[in-house]
């Protein structure tokens, strides 16, 4: 989020301004809010879908997706926000996570799908992503930390400085305002949405039991595979407390519904594509783990595995492309990239990986024309503005170069690529006018 985006949501914030209350949907406690409603939306429109690209899409298992947006639907019936534009679907990520936007925009990573076991814990998980939205806890967490001005000089500058380092394997997707967005609940936010989920299962007519059985799941997987759910523990703190907290509501509350259909049958059904490719996941999630450890020759033997399982998975071969640039192959890079393409052709981040992978072979035109058709797919990631001015840059092209690094400069004003960028400019006397001088 920069100065101008922060302006634009200070200024769809308005309302909420004037009073720094508003009233929580689904406790009906006056709760500090400077955020609106048109706010939330706002940035649920602008950051889902670049979050859901950094996770390879949506899968293409449309049976596996029908599936989750039914039972999403028919519990957003029974929230107390009824009226938001609720979507839900399972991403290409092989991680166990899962998050949703604050204005209902959910995932669902296939790690964590292959995880569950039935429909009552999948009820469990939409509805606890779904309390937060009810909630509105992504918009009271940025109302407080926009009162101190700590999400525009805080949580971004450190999401971007951690990670630049990495934005080449990340292949420059510049989910920034993604993560701020996603940051970590607190206990308290935590333990809302379980009560919030629980409340909703029920009403939906699912087994409450599945939060209970869910959070086992979890703790378990902690124990005997920690890197494996290392993602969603960073975002949603699960502890003893918590556990203890639903497991007491669960006998009290709902105690005459511990015997209703938990969904099993239903669940392995629907997911049963899923499951026949679960050891290519389990490859993947290794080899994920062995790239960002900083392993490239041990990931790139994960996700070879992972290729002889399921040849033609798109975040296997982007994963393995990722890798391949990571080891210098520009060559193997190109190659998965391309390959990528050919399988999912709607998903837009293979063109991101095979301007990286041309970048690094030297083929600026080729790499420009990926970056153009990328943007023309899903426009507002600011990393592409600094690849396009770079292979402007490279061919000679020093006019659109600068309009590009001007423009990444305004989104991105900090970091490497922007250290880049503002030397190139200030070379050519092209640094914008509030610049000059400084």
């Amino acid at each position: 989020m920069n100065r101008r985006q922060f302006i634009g949501l200070t200024a769809a914030s308005t309302a909420a301004l004037a009073t720094g209350c508003a009233t929580n949907p689904a406790s009906g406690r006056r709760q500090f809010m400077l955020v609106s409603p048109s706010a939330e939306l706002e940035m649920d429109r602008q950051w889902a879908p670049h979050q859901f690209s950094a996770d390879y899409g949506a899968a293409q298992d449309a049976g596996l997706n029908a599936y989750v947006s039914e039972v999403g639907r028919g519990m957003a019936r029974v929230t107390h926000r009824p009226d938001l534009s609720y979507n839900f679907r399972v991403v290409n990520a092989p991680a166990v996570n899962g998050y949703t936007f604050p204005a209902g925009s959910v995932g669902l990573a296939r790690g964590l799908m292959l995880a569950m076991e039935n429909e009552a814990q999948l009820a469990a998980v939409l509805g606890h992503e779904m309390g937060h939205v009810n909630a509105r806890h992504t918009g009271a967490r940025m109302s407080k930390a926009m009162v101190a001005m700590w999400v525009v000089s805080g949580i971004t500058a450190y999401v971007r400085m951690e990670r630049e380092q990495y934005a080449d394997l990340a292949a420059g997707l510049g989910a920034v305002g993604a993560q701020a967005l996603l940051a970590r609940y607190s206990r308290d936010n935590e333990r809302e949405a379980d009560a919030l989920g629980m409340g909703y299962a029920s009403a939906a007519e699912h087994n409450p039991g599945g939060m209970v059985e869910m959070m086992r799941i979890l703790r378990r997987l902690q124990q005997s595979r920690p890197n494996a759910v290392a993602l969603i523990f960073a975002t949603h703190p699960l502890t003893d407390e918590r556990l203890r907290t639903a497991s007491a509501a669960l006998a009290a509350a709902y105690a005459g519904e511990a015997g209703r259909d938990a969904g099993r049958e239903r669940f392995m059904d629907r997911t049963a594509a899923l499951r026949a490719m679960s050891a290519a996941v389990e490859s993947m999630q290794a080899g994920e783990q062995a790239l960002m450890t900083r392993r490239p020759a041990e990931a790139r033997t994960h996700f070879a595995r992972a290729l002889r399982q399921a040849p033609d998975d798109y975040a296997a071969l982007l994963m393995a492309a990722k890798c391949a640039l990571a080891l210098k192959d520009v060559v193997e890079a190109e190659r998965l990239a391309a390959q990528a393409r050919l399988v999912y052709p709607g998903e837009p981040q293979a063109l991101h990986v095979a301007g990286l992978a041309r970048v690094g072979a030297r083929k600026f035109e080729a790499a420009l024309a990926d970056f153009q058709s990328y943007e023309r797919m899903l426009p507002g990631n600011p990393n592409t503005l600094f690849f396009k001015g770079y292979c402007c840059e490279q061919m000679g092209r020093r006019r659109e170069a600068a309009e590009a690094y001007r423009a990444y400069l305004q989104a991105a004003p900090s970091g490497e690529y922007a250290g880049h960028a503002r030397r190139r400019l200030g070379e050519w006397n092209m640094l914008p006018a509030e610049k000059t001088g400084s």
